[in-house]
Parts: C-alpha cells; structure tokens; sequence
C-alpha cells in the first residue's frame, strides 16, 4: 500500500523532487496510434508549453523534464520562502488564474472593503491557497489535469488519460540531484530518440544548450533559461538562488555521459567532467548505474545515508526507507 504523499513529502529535507506521470491511453501520450494511424506527437507541445507556464503561478521551479511517449519526467523545486511573502492579494490573483475563487475572493480584489467576519474567512482560505500554490500534488493535478482535457476532446472521448497517481521520489542532497536531473535530461538518448542530450527535443537540456550557445557567459544567472531553475555555481557564500553546480559542467558532464549510452559502450567519463562528480562523491561507475537506471535504483528517497537519515526523522518513519539502495547507489 503505498504512503500518502504528505507521508512522502518533507520541504525540511529537501526542496527537490522527482515526479513521473504515466499515460494509459493506446495512443499513449505523444505517440502514433498503430490502428488508426493518427500521429498526436503535437501534444508534446502541449504539455511542456503547460509545464512552463505553471511556475508563473505557483512557487515551484522546473530544474529538469523530458516529455517522451507514454509518460513524462519533470524535477521539481519547491520555493516555500518565496509562497510566503506573496501578499494576500498575490495569492488571491495567483489562485484566480487556476481557479475562480469565491464571492469574497472576487470582492476582494474589485477593491471592495470586507466586514471583519468575511475578512476573516477570506483570510482562512487564502492560506488554503497558499499551501496549494507551492503543493507538488496541485501542480501535477492542474498540469495533468488540463492535458486530459485537451486529449480527451480532441480524441472525442471520456475516461481516464493518466495512471491515477503520478510517481515522486525525494532528492535528499547535491549528489542526488545531480544524478536525478542527468537521468531525465539522458530519457530520450537512453531510447534512442536522440544521438545527444542537445538534439533531445522536448527535454530542459535542449533548452539550457541552446541558450548557452548564444549566451556570452552561460554560467550567469541571468543568461540561462528564464523558463527553468538557473544553475548559481558552485556552493559558496551568499549563495544565490539556484542549483549549487555551475551550468557548463553539468551539460559537459550530461553531453559525456549520454555519448557513451548511446554507444551502448562503456566507456570512460573524460577527466575534465570527472571534477564535479568528485566534488559530490560519486565514481564514474555509480554515475552510469544511476544515469540510465535512476527509478530503480530508489523507492520514495534518493541521496546519502546521512541526508536520508535525517529526512525519515523529520517524516517520522520507524526505519530509515531504502536504506540499502542509497548505500548502494552513493557507496
């Protein structure tokens, strides 16, 4: 029986998270249905174009997807600092734009001044939609939710598109995260949809690499992606807002990695990629395991024994969950 998600979920632990979603359609997400022989690769667009929007309203940031055909991978950060200094009108806003609220909401942003009763209730659902706007579980509802729709009329059809519970793993530390972005960024390599991670179409690599390409520092903050999560560099003081490696040694690292997947060699990681997996403790042939075999190498929690000690503290687990994996995995 698995765990309900709040069981899963500790913003103490770790603000990251990998999500999978799973269609159980025959002509499965973006695929060709073999019978009919219609082509629906259009909805790929669809669902990346939805999954970017969606961190405009919610206090969640996108650090990797890939969108292949039957299902999809997105890592997701959840920015809880930022939810909570949204003003009331600013969630209120926010929430009109999934939803369209209440009576009282809808006064309220008309300018009109509330009794001291109404203000209150308001006030109560308004932290309401405070916890949702940065709730992994509402933003993959709004994202698979408005793709079934639209696939449902296209295909003039009703019924179920998704499994009904989309797949989350937490990713408890730097090495995790690392590892977890190049396994989704490295899903259409792995299937032989792409020769390399910068030719992978539908994917936040593609995104990073092209941008780098015609940026005159690619590691800057500001010449990244504005879509995704920027990579800041490596930890330091004073650290910026991002994830804690710098951008070109993740895509030099993700470009070697995916060149000897696709070979379907062994190979060896050029020592010039090789610095940040020393700086995050993982060996070369950990890295590959992880990079092609990632959801079966964890259950619920991905990261060291000390990173995933601490989270089942916070979520008050009796034992330590997959423990032997991540001894396994980060050695």
């Amino acid at each position: 029986m698995p765990k309900p998600r709040e069981q899963q979920i500790s913003l103490k632990a770790t603000p990251y998270y990998h999500c999978i979603s799973r269609c159980v359609r025959r002509a499965f997400l973006c695929g060709t249905d073999n019978i009919t022989g219609n082509s629906y690769e259009h909805r790929r667009s669809w669902l990346e174009n939805k999954l970017l929007d969606l961190p405009q309203i919610f206090a969640i940031d996108i650090a990797a997807y890939a969108i292949m055909s039957n299902h999809y991978h997105v890592v997701l950060h959840v920015d809880s600092d930022r939810c909570n200094l949204w003003s009331d009108i600013e969630v209120v806003e926010r929430w009109h734009q999934l939803f369209k609220g209440n009576l009282l909401s809808q006064r309220f942003v008309r300018g009109e001044v509330l009794p001291q009763a109404e203000t209150r209730v308001l006030k109560e659902k308004i932290e309401l939609w405070r916890s949702r706007l940065m709730d992994i579980s509402w933003f993959m509802r709004i994202l698979n939710e408005t793709i079934a729709r639209e696939a449902n009329l296209e295909d003039d059809c009703t019924g179920r598109f998704w499994e009904g519970r989309f797949k989350s793993q937490a990713l408890l530390d730097e090495a995790a995260l690392a590892a977890c972005m190049a396994y989704v960024d490295l899903n259409p390599v792995r299937a032989s949809m792409a020769k390399t991670p910068e030719k992978s179409d539908h994917t936040s690599v593609k995104q990073r690499a092209e941008k780098a390409k015609i940026a005159s520092c690619p590691n800057h903050l500001y010449q990244q992606p504005k879509q995704l999560l920027p990579f800041a560099g490596n930890p330091r003081q004073n650290m910026p807002k991002g994830i804690a490696m710098r951008l070109t040694d993740y895509l030099e690292l993700v470009d070697a990695t995916g060149r000897i997947i696709r070979s379907d060699k062994r190979g060896a990681i050029p020592d010039s990629a090789t610095t940040i997996l020393d700086r995050l403790g993982i060996n070369s042939d950990q890295w590959l395991t992880m990079t092609q075999q990632f959801e079966e190498c964890f259950t619920t929690f991905a990261g060291h024994e000390t990173s995933l000690r601490t989270a089942c503290e916070k979520l008050d687990y009796q034992r330590p969950s997959g423990l032997s994996r991540c001894r396994r995995a980060f050695g």
